[in-house]
């Protein structure tokens, strides 16, 4: 089996993982603004990653508009994201990103990274208004995403980690 990892990642994390899942398969690795669909003829698995982003995952419009041309090949999806892995918001991500042919494509759940002073100004004054709207809430009726907001707030992290490849590379191995 001949595979491919493609990747955009805004902050990081995306990339990593595309290394770490490239050191366990021995698949190549493209960043996704380089690649072009010519290139990926020759495999015959093609793994596209990329981060959460206000609800999306960012650049999935590769695959969109090279669906076609993918259609003979195992395809897969992973997303990094700050949030806690959380089922119902999973769901929802997948509804709102996988359209456009995709819909059938298996997608994996990754932990990132955030860290607000890395943002762009544009995202870092998003996050900031977004702090500060969640800080006034109670404990108790904050989301999976308003609680990773508020942990980054003052302190960046690094959750990723190469055990959330497990699933993924369960599937490439079957």
């Amino acid at each position: 089996m001949k595979g491919v990892i493609i990747y955009t990642s805004k902050y990081g994390s995306a990339k990593k993982y595309a290394q770490w899942l490239s050191d366990a398969t021995g698949f190549d690795v493209l960043e996704a603004k380089k690649a072009g669909i010519s290139e990926l003829s020759g495999y015959d698995t093609v793994i596209f990653g990329g981060g959460v982003y206000a609800g999306s995952i960012a650049g999935l419009g590769f695959l969109k508009k090279n669906i076609g041309a993918l259609k003979d090949k195992r395809l897969a999806i992973y997303c990094c994201g700050a949030a806690h892995f959380d089922e119902e918001l999973f769901s929802q991500l997948k509804a709102h990103s996988l359209k456009g042919g995709l819909e059938d494509i298996p997608c994996f759940y990754c932990r990132g990274a955030f860290d607000l002073k890395s943002l762009s100004f544009g995202d870092r004054t998003i996050c900031k208004l977004l702090i500060k709207a969640v800080s006034k809430k109670a404990p108790d009726e904050l989301t999976v995403l308003e609680k990773a907001l508020l942990e980054a707030k003052n302190e960046p992290f690094d959750r990723a980690d190469k055990k959330y490849l497990e699933p993924m590379i369960g599937f490439i191995n079957k």
